[in-house]
């Protein structure tokens, strides 16, 4: 049959066939027995359709069609679908609704086949909504709009039985709650407006209920471990029936109910809060602390403020008892002095481990409580103990690590962990430059003296402290150990010198040339040289000048050490003594008795020094000048004579002479040096500011030393005038606060 003899099929005659195949597919979807769909049923209802469709106006019949097309669902839906949702309550209706969800998404997929000529050509052209839409619109405003308030109560109400520990069918939800997705046809909205918003409102009532009375009754790490199984939990229910986009939404209800709002209770609860756990070491639960606190907003700010309160707190208690012990110590006992103070810098790094150890691991690296940390340490560490600014207090330890026969008895690679800390520790303290200058009198005792035990060590310390500190601060003590290197091939040539040559210094002599900016300063007094040890230096003059025209010797005898050999009746000792012990000696070759002024004269020396000279060799340990009067001090009338009948077990005995208290004068030094830097700084600013006011000058003169030393306002101040003085800078005529740069 051609096209054009087709037969025109009428509205009514058509839909009563395709009536038919709508309600068999209605029956194989309720269940009752019907055979299947067999190709040719399909075909015959989907040609109907494209007949009905193709035949020319007015017997073109796409509107009527499209329009039964909707009638047929809702006529389902309001015979069937809803008095059987109606009829059912609570969990049964929960799926009853589900199998009739899936039922109307068969039954819209079946007919928009059947229809499928329509969506083609019909929809597309009028831009009027798709088959498929259609079809799931109808269940959304006749369905879900009557129910979706009781399903969602139900969905609720079984959470919150899961919630309590009873078991539910967790799948049966998430089918639920997928219609609620579903229905928004790629929106969320309706998930979001008619379910999640509630269950939110709910989830916050539970918790609170659940918090208010947990605070009452748990230590606080009881309480952390509900919160963070209740977060875990959550988290769960999420991954098995809630959407995923529900997660951060309903963690941060849980998160806001069970610990911002009681966080305060909960770490000052008197024996067990955060206090507790940092006394008692409880890592385990102060990590969890961190772990829960982190997730809420600004939840870490107390528990890092009660960290550094802590901290702080156990630092004071070890500078206290260094205190004490300080004040309890007997000062004969010799041996003891400076041990206190070295158990309190060991105590202390001891601390800094500790801490930085839970910084690391409980608090995960954060920032905040490194920077608690690091605050607390600088509170405690710039206090000084029984008189020792902190800076002496590390610069002496240090000593003890790195001289022979320090007090620390440690392996390598414990010295080098041990001066690690200390350098971490020294970031702590303000003044860095009183530490360098204490650090470099030590150090050039060890390196004169051959105190060192460790040429490595020194030199990695200097490294750290490098990068701690800048390159600034070590290149005077650099230049120290590198100066003592080049003396001793100074020495060999100047041993090669003397056997090339007939000079001839009478006794052997070593010298040690050093820089004179890389080491501390040193008084250089003109003793009058004894005549045998006036020609060596003479030699020695004579080979430096060989070497070089344009440098000037000075001679420090107090650094000087000398061996003499000591003819006593009862044996000959060898005594090692320093060059100003050795030339007091020397002077009883000549004559018997001595009075104090003649040696003082004959000496060129100070009374300081004369008197600890004299105390040492006749008032201490070995007596090889016997005083009249005999008493345990010096004074100016005292007689001195040589000691025939000295004696001793030891063919050669060290004679110390008591070091002169550096401290004051290393602080005076250092004042000087700050005074220099703060100019210095004062002009660098100013040459570029050209015009700067008060406030601004000082903040900026604080910030740029502030690496170094903390500067004191005041001297800031004395140094302005200073420079004022000295035109460097100008007040201004019409404010006195503002100050301008003079090129």
């Amino acid at each position: 049959m051609s096209m054009s003899e087709r037969k025109t099929i009428d509205l009514e005659q058509g839909w009563d066939f395709m009536h038919k195949g709508i309600t068999k597919l209605k029956n194989i979807l309720e269940g009752l027995p019907e055979p299947q769909f067999s190709s040719e049923d399909y075909m015959m209802l989907y040609t109907t359709i494209y007949n009905m469709c193709t035949q020319k106006p007015p017997h073109d019949y796409s509107q009527q069609l499209y329009d039964k097309y909707r009638e047929s669902f809702e006529e389902y839906i309001l015979s069937t679908v809803l008095p059987s949702l109606r009829e059912k309550h609570d969990e049964f209706m929960l799926r009853e609704l589900v199998k009739r969800w899936a039922n109307h998404k068969i039954m819209v997929r079946w007919l928009s086949r059947f229809f499928h000529y329509l969506d083609r050509y019909f929809i597309a052209r009028r831009s009027l909504p798709a088959l498929n839409e259609v079809g799931l619109t109808c269940f959304r405003d006749l369905v879900y709009k009557e129910l979706n308030g009781k399903v969602r109560d139900a969905v609720i109400s079984l959470i919150d039985q899961e919630r309590e520990g009873e078991q539910i069918d967790r799948a049966l939800l998430k089918n639920v709650l997928d219609i609620f997705v579903e229905i928004g046809m790629g929106q969320m909205d309706h998930y979001e407006i008619d379910f999640e918003a509630v269950m939110l409102k709910d989830t916050s009532a539970y918790y609170s209920r659940k918090a208010s009375n947990w605070i009452l009754e748990d230590s606080c790490p009881d309480y952390m471990l509900k919160a963070e199984e209740c977060l875990k939990r959550e988290k769960d229910r999420v991954a098995h029936y809630l959407h995923s986009s529900s997660e951060p939404k309903l963690l941060e209800k849980v998160q806001h109910e069970l610990l911002s709002v009681y966080a305060n209770q909960l770490l000052e609860k008197e024996h067990s809060g955060c206090h507790a756990l940092l006394r008692d070491d409880k890592v385990e639960d102060l990590s969890r602390m961190f772990r829960l606190f982190s997730k809420t907003p600004r939840g870490l700010d107390p528990i890092s403020s009660i960290f550094k309160q802590h901290v702080t707190t156990e630092g004071m208690a070890l500078v206290k008892l260094a205190e004490d012990a300080a004040s309890n110590k007997k000062p004969d006992k010799k041996d003891i002095i400076g041990l206190q103070e070295q158990v309190f810098v060991r105590k202390v790094i001891e601390l800094h481990d500790k801490y930085l150890t839970y910084v690391n691991d409980c608090f995960q690296n954060h920032t905040l409580f490194h920077k608690a940390l690091k605050e607390a340490f600088e509170i405690f560490c710039n206090k000084g103990v029984a008189g020792s600014s902190s800076a002496e207090l590390l610069a002496t330890f240090c000593d003890n690590i790195l001289k022979k026969g320090g007090s620390e008895k440690l392996s390598d690679e414990a010295i080098e962990e041990t001066l690690e800390k200390v350098v971490k520790l020294l970031a702590y303290i303000s003044d860095k430059d009183l530490f360098a200058e204490f650090y470099r009198k030590k150090l050039a005792r060890r390196l004169l003296f051959d105190k060192s035990a460790n040429d490595d060590h020194e030199r990695s310390i200097l490294t750290k402290l490098k990068q701690q500190c800048g390159g600034q601060f070590t290149s005077k003590m650099e230049g120290m150990v590198t100066d003592l290197t080049l003396a001793k091939e100074n020495q060999t040539s100047f041993e090669e010198y003397l056997s090339n040559n007939t000079a001839d210094p009478g006794i052997d002599l070593t010298v040690t040339v050093l820089t004179t900016g890389f080491w501390p300063s040193y008084k250089s007094f003109d003793l009058n040289l004894p005549e045998e040890m006036v020609r060596c230096v003479e030699v020695f003059k004579e080979f430096y000048q060989t070497k070089t025209k344009h440098r000037k010797l000075t001679w420090i005898y107090s650094l000087g050490t000398c061996n003499i050999i000591g003819k006593f009746e009862p044996k000959t000792v060898e005594l090692i003594v320093t060059t100003y012990q050795a030339s007091a000696l020397l002077l009883f070759n000549s004559a018997d008795r001595l009075s104090y002024s003649e040696i003082m004269t004959q000496l060129n020396l100070l009374d300081d020094d004369v008197i600890r000279l004299l105390h040492s060799l006749s008032c201490a340990k070995y007596k090889i000048l016997n005083k009249e009067p005999n008493t345990k001090t010096i004074s100016s009338t005292d007689y001195f004579e040589f000691n025939s009948k000295f004696t001793d077990k030891m063919r050669r005995i060290k004679i110390p002479l008591p070091p002169v208290d550096e401290k004051k004068k290393v602080i005076e030094d250092v004042d000087k040096d700050r005074r220099y830097a703060i100019d210095a700084s004062i002009v660098r600013i100013m040459k570029s500011r050209k015009v700067l006011g008060y406030q601004q000058l000082v903040m900026e003169c604080v910030e740029q030393l502030g690496r170094m030393f903390k500067p004191d306002v005041k001297a800031i101040k004395k140094r302005i005038e200073d420079l004022i003085s000295r035109d460097y800078l100008e007040r201004d005529k019409d404010n006195a606060n503002l100050f301008k740069y003079l090129a």
